[in-house]
Order: C-alpha cells, then sequence, then structure tokens
C-alpha cells in the first residue's frame, strides 16, 4: 500500500512541470496596442487674385425698332422685377395693329360662317379648308403685331440695379440695341483664373474662401459653380463661385477685388501618418512593429522620417501602407516574430475599463 502511495506521488510530481510549462507558453502572449496607419492629407493653398461681379449681368434692349418716348429710371436706380423701364413710340405699331385687328375680326367671322355651314354639309371640304387656313394665318399675323406692340415697353427681368443707361429720350434705336445695363440685386459671385497645372488639380479641391481688403480682410466662405473647360488667351482656365451665406450688413459689392484661397489635399505624395510612439530605433535606423492579421505575428519594417508634428504625429515617407496595423505601445519589449494579441479598444460608455 505504501509503494503504491509513493509511486502516485512520483506520477504527480513528474506531470506538474509539464502543465506548468503550458500556463507559462500560454501566458508569454502579449496584449499590444495598435493603430491603423492612415495616409497623409497634405492640404495645400492657392492663392490667387479674382473679382465679384454680379450673378446676373445682362443687357437690356427692345425687340423692335422705334424712337425713345419716356426713360423712367437713371443709372444706379434699384428697380424691382416686371417695373416698366422706358417705352418706345407706339404710334406705328398702334396703326399696325388696328388695321390687322379689323382684319382679324372680318376673316374671324368668315371662317367661324363657313366652319359652321361645313358641318351642316353646305359647304365643300376645299371651301372649308380655306376658311381655317385663312383663319390660322390670320391669327398668327394679329398675335405677332399685338406682341409688337407690347415690345414698345422695356420691363425690369429680375429686381436689381441699373449699372447704365445707354440711350435717351427721343433717340431712334433698333431692335436689340442695348438700352441698359443691369445687375441683380440677389446672390453674388467671385470669378477667378487658374493655371493649367492648377486646372488638372480641380478634382482634389476641398475648400474656397476669399478676403476682401476694403472690408478689413473679412473672410467669406465660396463654394464652386463650374470651371471653363477652354483655356483664354493666357492659357488660364476662369473658374466661377459664389458665396456660400447670405451677406448681412457690410458685404462685398460688384466691382471689388478679392484674394481667393483654393485648398486640395495632395494625396500624390504616397506619405502615411502614425503615432510617433509606434518608432523605435536600432541600429542608428527607425523602425516599426507591423502586425500581421493572418498569424497574429509581427515584423520590423524600415521606416523613414519625413516630419515630426506637434500633435505627436509622424509624416513617414517610406514604410508601410496605408491600411496597415503598426504597435503603438511596449514596441521595445517585442522581437522579430513575436506572437502577440491586439488590447481591445476602451468602449466610449466603459471608460476605465470597470464594466
Amino acid at each position: 500500500m505504501k509503494m503504491k502511495t509513493l509511486g502516485l506521488l512520483g506520477i504527480i510530481l513528474f506531470l506538474l512541470p509539464s502543465c506548468s510549462q503550458k500556463e507559462s507558453n500560454k501566458a508569454i502572449i502579449p496584449f499590444v496596442k495598435t493603430t491603423t496607419v492612415f495616409a497623409h492629407e497634405n492640404k495645400q493653398e492657392i492663392l490667387l487674385p479674382g473679382k465679384i461681379k454680379a450673378s446676373l449681368d445682362v443687357n437690356l434692349s427692345f425687340k423692335v425698332s422705334g424712337t425713345i418716348q419716356k426713360v423712367y429710371v437713371n443709372a444706379g436706380d434699384q428697380v424691382k422685377r416686371g417695373q416698366l423701364l422706358a417705352e418706345m413710340d407706339p404710334k406705328d405699331y398702334e396703326i399696325q395693329f388696328s388695321a390687322t385687328e379689323a382684319e382679324y375680326k372680318q376673316i374671324k367671322g368668315e371662317a367661324e360662317r363657313i366652319i359652321a355651314l361645313y358641318e351642316r354639309g353646305s359647304v365643300t371640304t376645299n371651301d372649308y379648308e380655306k376658311a381655317v387656313y385663312g383663319l390660322k394665318q390670320i391669327t398668327a399675323k394679329y398675335d405677332a403685331h399685338k406682341k409688337a406692340l407690347d415690345d414698345t415697353r422695356l420691363y425690369a427681368p429680375f429686381e436689381g440695379y441699373i449699372q447704365k443707361r445707354l440711350f435717351q429720350q427721343n433717340e431712334t434705336i433698333a431692335a436689340g440695341y442695348p438700352v441698359f445695363s443691369m445687375i441683380n440685386s440677389g446672390n453674388l459671385e467671385v470669378e477667378v483664373n487658374i493655371s493649367s497645372s492648377d486646372f488638372l488639380k480641380r478634382a482634389s479641391f476641398t475648400e474656397f474662401s476669399c478676403s476682401v481688403d476694403v472690408l478689413g480682410g473679412r473672410s467669406f466662405p465660396l463654394e464652386m459653380i463650374a470651371v471653363n473647360r477652354k483655356a483664354n488667351m493666357n492659357q488660364l482656365y476662369t473658374m466661377r463661385l459664389n458665396f456660400k451665406e447670405k451677406q448681412n450688413g457690410v458685404s462685398p459689392t460688384p466691382g471689388m477685388t478679392t484674394m481667393v484661397s483654393i485648398f486640395y489635399n495632395d494625396e500624390g505624395d504616397g506619405k502615411v501618418s502614425i503615432p510617433l510612439s509606434a518608432i523605435f530605433e536600432k541600429e542608428s535606423d527607425s523602425f516599426v512593429w507591423v502586425y500581421n492579421p493572418s498569424d497574429s505575428r509581427i515584423s520590423a519594417r524600415k521606416v523613414k522620417v519625413a516630419e515630426v508634428l506637434l500633435n505627436g504625429t509622424v509624416i513617414l515617407s517610406e514604410g508601410p501602407e496605408a491600411g496597415a496595423i503598426v504597435v503603438t505601445a511596449g514596441i521595445h519589449s517585442l522581437k522579430e516574430g513575436d506572437k502577440v494579441q491586439l488590447l481591445p479598444e476602451v468602449s466610449s460608455t466603459n471608460i476605465g475599463g470597470l464594466l
């Protein structure tokens, strides 16, 4: 009995080191803190002179020829949509319309009688068709002469300001000649010319703003409307932008000069950013530990530091690509090929990991 007890005790003592070794092997797989490598957004600025313009700047003209009889506004006047600006002497057009109106009434009456007789079968189809055609013809003539008479009055197409008055009362003008130059009183635009190289970067433009010196350098956010696809004589492309916010109080006016800032991200340099804590030195070179998700092991990757920012971020010109996972804590206790476990992220509702 005593011999059996001693044998059993020996077996237990033999197995204890093996169990202890297994537990030790489990314990040496460390937890590490990691982060993802991000592409560095290299924000750049293009500064160019621009000019503030009205979003609508048009020349107004009569659609008919004649002598200007009355002009009701002057340069600088504010006008409302539909306001009468000027009148042309309507006498010739009134006579023309009166003659056409009389002819229209006569032909219309005759055509209606023939159409009524045709419906009763009293006239031929040929007479009916002539009556219908004649009515259409005189109706078109009537409408044209009525419109010509209406066009002897010039109205404001939108609310705004009269910039220029180009003709005076009693002057005779042809149809289509500008009488007024008018701008709208609503949205403003900024016009700027960009170079060919900047034109090619337009897809990466992110923000726009302008500053006006005469307003104390006040800055205004802008948004792009469009860029001309064809360069001008100076090989520049015209870009149009409008103000994102409605201006109240003292605000820019058309004709003012401004400096336009165009911001864009230069992502073509291939640089990435990581925390400074991820870098360690070895033999005068800089390295990071890159985590491989397929086998949970780490490997050293040589890096080249381009810039160290004040917030503790490092910009790398050479090293792991964006999207890679690097170790950021406990890096000096690790070695090549170590197997590690990722430290789980702390929930924003479980600060300190107390739950």
